[in-house]
């Protein structure tokens, strides 16, 4: 007669099998995962989505979002978002959504704090400067922060080895951004999964508040600018406006295989988001001198790594030229503002002589 007993499940396995007994069943279950590019040996403790969310967090990409500009370029006022605090907002706004329609809060999560790691310094005219630099040199090249960020988590964070996360991670990174289209977006241009969805629409309403909030506090526009109608649908403050999206998103989405919001909100949202393009992006916000230079800025630094390419970390041999111009454009996106101030002025501004 055989006695042995068999083994213990391990914690993640009990995790897994708890995933199975309560998620709802449109959500993704870590089991079930596509994989990751190099197969690894499963984690005792933490599902595959658990170490991707640990993997994100602790990579230098997150860290460097602490000082990189959601809105307004090289803010005095210490109140103004970040990238780093819209990412952690919308990794809120998406775990709520997620534990309320029983979605997989570790998948959710970790996309959300994964979607801006390859936004570059300076915001969005960062990014749309970035791209008429790279243009210089490479006229097929196109810079888009989310396709970025794919290429930190696969590529270039862990020394050119990537993060190694699983397919709905990458997946949910790789389609969370609408630019100014509004949602829901074509079946074709959507995540796979409902808790990549799910950060799509929370970075929306994060950012179409929070932005707003910033905008008041920098005396940009008032409350009576925001549409009337948006206000009346939405609220008044900034809490307010969330809590109605967020519930309305919850109680559009219950029992169906896909995340939605009801008609008037996704109005009012879209009518929120279309104020923002008109009155705080762009030369509106920032100001054509601000914009101007932030380009300026581009140029000068993708122009010196160009001609001095020893100068780029590791110090690369013979590129052709479009090659290189990947390499320059890694480097220039994945700075913070500060860091591509300081090489401005290291480069291009005159020091005093250091007399002894």
């Amino acid at each position: 007669m055989n006695d042995r007993q068999p083994s213990a499940m391990t914690i993640r396995e009990q995790t897994e099998r708890i995933e199975e007994a309560v998620l709802s069943p449109f959500a993704a279950r870590s089991r079930a995962s596509r994989g990751r590019a190099r197969p690894e040996r499963p984690d005792p403790l933490r599902t595959a989505f658990q170490r991707d969310r640990d993997r994100i967090v602790h990579c230098k990409a997150f860290r460097r979002l602490q000082n990189k500009t959601q809105v307004f370029i090289a803010p005095e006022h210490d109140h103004f978002r970040t990238r780093l605090t819209h990412t952690l907002e919308v990794a809120q706004i998406a775990r709520t959504i997620a534990r309320a329609l029983r979605l997989n809060e570790d998948l959710t999560e970790a996309i959300a704090l994964g979607h801006d790691l390859g936004h570059p310094p300076f915001g969005h005219h960062g990014e749309w400067a970035l791209e008429r630099a790279c243009r210089q040199f490479d006229l097929t090249a196109r810079f888009r922060h989310y396709e970025q960020s794919v290429r930190v988590v696969q590529l270039l964070e862990n020394s050119g080895r990537g993060l190694n996360l699983t397919w709905e991670v990458v997946d949910g990174i790789r389609h969370h951004s609408k630019g100014r289209d509004d949602l829901p977006l074509p079946r074709g241009r959507r995540p796979a999964t409902l808790e990549g969805r799910a950060v799509m629409f929370s970075d929306r309403i994060a950012y179409v508040n929070h932005d707003i909030d910033d905008a008041m506090r920098a005396g940009l526009v008032r409350l009576q600018d925001v549409p009337r109608r948006a206000v009346r649908v939405l609220g008044a403050n900034h809490r307010q406006r969330i809590s109605t999206m967020v519930q309305d998103i919850v109680s559009a989405s219950q029992g169906k295989p896909d995340i939605a919001m009801s008609t008037p909100v996704l109005d009012a949202m879209e009518q929120m988001k279309e104020f923002l393009y008109r009155n705080v992006y762009g030369e509106a916000g920032a100001g054509r001198d601000q914009v101007e230079k932030v380009a300026e800025v581009m140029r000068a630094l993708f122009r010196l790594y160009m001609s001095r390419p020893s100068l780029l970390p590791g110090k690369p041999g013979r590129l052709s030229r479009r090659a290189l111009a990947q390499q320059v454009c890694d480097y220039i996106a994945g700075m913070t503002d500060r860091f591509a101030r300081h090489q401005f002025l290291r480069h291009f501004v005159p020091q005093s002589w250091p007399f002894g």
